[in-house]
């Protein structure tokens, strides 16, 4: 690895540890020529998964997409960051294992649902009202009374309907 204070290319490994639920390596360095101290992570490199949008187009699956989406539904609600990234990392576990090599928008949409409506109920109305694309006040509270109305998913606000 390259310092990046010195540019030097020798270094040697401090530490190493487990890192994002062992699904990564963090590694401490320390450069042989003028001590400075970084961080690097290791992970595995991911076959690439494709995304069908609606309009037949493809892209590369993106996390940093996907996790800017979870992020945006938990805006200004008590949700870590690391929450939000382990719910990310799952959703593409989920889709790796299954060896989906094309996954059509819809798919990822109905998962990152899931993961939010375990998370945070207002989160998930949120990402449901454009995932769904309500037009009308009526179909927030059809959507709110089926929320309700489901088993206990193990939310993080259990009692947030009943307040």
């Amino acid at each position: 690895m390259q310092c990046i204070k010195c540019g030097n290319l020798k270094d040697k490994v401090v530490d190493s540890r487990e890192a994002k639920g062992a699904l990564a390596i963090r590694r401490r360095r320390e450069c042989l020529n003028c001590g400075y101290r970084f961080t690097t992570y290791e992970q595995l490199e991911r076959s690439d998964i494709h995304v069908v949008k609606r309009n037949g187009a493809r892209e590369s699956l993106k996390r940093n997409k996907l996790l800017d989406g979870l992020v945006k539904a938990c805006e200004k609600r008590p949700v870590s960051i690391e929450v939000l990234e382990s719910a990310a990392d799952e959703i593409i576990s989920e889709i790796q294992i299954e060896g989906i090599r094309e996954v059509p928008t819809q798919t990822i949409g109905a998962r990152v649902m899931k993961s939010l409506e375990t998370i945070d109920p207002v989160a998930y109305v949120r990402y449901a009202s454009v995932y769904r694309q309500f037009q009308e006040v009526g179909e927030f509270i059809e959507e709110i009374q089926s929320l309700e109305s489901r088993p206990s998913t193990g939310a993080r606000h259990p009692d947030f309907f009943s307040q």
